[in-house]
């Protein structure tokens, strides 16, 4: 059944306040402003299922909604899509879990926030109460892109009892190959600062344009305070990185630590495995130019998958990592099918 396009999307915002992330040590607010896109139905009596769309690196929910010319919004891809008949009637909720870093790859860290127990355990049920969803794990999916990619991946192989499926796009995975490569650069910029992740926070932070030489070193704060927080050290110095900034040589330690958010190494475990062969989707795509080479590693994973007998769907299209959005008209619509039963 379609239904005729509304001049605008309906998206309201929830005033998520935030109770898991108090006291975060990053210093971050807690209460959080989520846009919600409400299906033309919407009307206040039907019940509808819900895609949780994840932002990626240095974005939050809001960059959804973002105008670009010739780009349709988030939301109204989605109306154009259920207009069209292509996109079953879907909530769509847009978290907000951006740090002072840049992002929090959706997990939880003493040196961040309990960002994964926030989004399973506070926003998931404040938007079942919220609003007429079909609050059960059938009718509820998760999906993204890069960093959002990632932990949509990483929080359906962690809790099956909350999504029946996932959409990962060009998501962080084989660190060696994403991660790795950054390293020298970030060392070198690192060294201007004296090596001091304060110093350079401080001078990122204060500059009226950030410097996107320096995006890179960021990136890596980022991950280290995702991946191998410190619990003794206060902020921002409360995270380990995986190398030495002097000689860049791997800190085995650290690196193991990081690695063991792979979602590549994740698929060795049965229990992630399992999660997996419970969804009734799992989308991933990535484009063949992309400049961080997460191409292999979804090549890598789809692979894997396959030999484990994980039924998935994975696609390469002929771009890079950046402004990629448009990837969203092709997963949208089977992830509406496969959570609308």
């Amino acid at each position: 059944m379609t239904h005729p396009a509304r001049n605008q999307p309906s998206v309201t915002t929830a005033h998520i306040p935030g109770i898991t992330l108090a006291g975060n040590s990053a210093g971050d607010p807690t209460e959080r402003f989520v846009p919600v896109y409400l299906p033309p139905s919407y009307d206040g009596t039907k019940r509808f299922p819900v895609i949780y769309l994840l932002s990626g690196f240095a974005s939050t929910g809001r960059s959804f909604m973002n105008y670009s010319f010739g780009r349709p919004t988030v939301p109204e891809m989605a109306e154009q899509l259920i207009a069209s008949g292509q996109m079953r009637e879907c909530m769509i909720v847009m978290p907000d879990c951006m740090t002072r870093y840049g992002g929090s790859q959706y997990v939880d860290s003493t040196a961040t926030g309990p960002y994964e127990t926030y989004l399973i355990d506070e926003l998931i049920p404040f938007i079942d109460r919220t609003f007429l969803t079909l609050p059960e794990r059938h009718n509820r999916a998760v999906a993204g892109k890069s960093s959002g990619g990632f932990g949509a991946l990483r929080l359906a192989m962690r809790h099956p009892n909350c999504f029946s499926a996932a959409a990962c796009h060009s998501g962080d995975m084989h660190f060696e190959l994403c991660y790795k490569p950054n390293f020298p650069h970030a060392a070198r910029l690192l060294e201007r600062y004296g090596g001091s992740i304060s110093a350079f926070l401080s001078a990122y932070e204060s500059a009226l344009k950030k410097p996107r030489n320096e995006f890179a070193l960021l990136d890596i704060i980022a991950m280290s305070a995702a991946y191998s927080p410190i619990d003794d050290k206060p902020a921002p110095e409360n995270m380990a990185l995986p190398f030495n900034p002097f000689t860049c040589d791997i800190i085995e330690e650290v690196w193991k630590k990081w690695l063991s958010f792979d979602p590549l190494k994740m698929l060795e475990h049965d229990r992630y495995r399992d999660a997996l062969h419970a969804l009734n989707l799992l989308y991933l795509d990535c484009g063949n130019l992309d400049e961080y080479n997460l191409q292999f590693g979804h090549r890598l994973f789809s692979a894997k998958a396959k030999a484990f007998g994980i039924a998935h769907s994975y696609e390469e299209f002929p771009d890079s990592h950046s402004n990629t959005a448009y990837r969203y008209a092709v997963s949208l619509p089977e992830i509406s099918k496969a959570i609308d039963l």
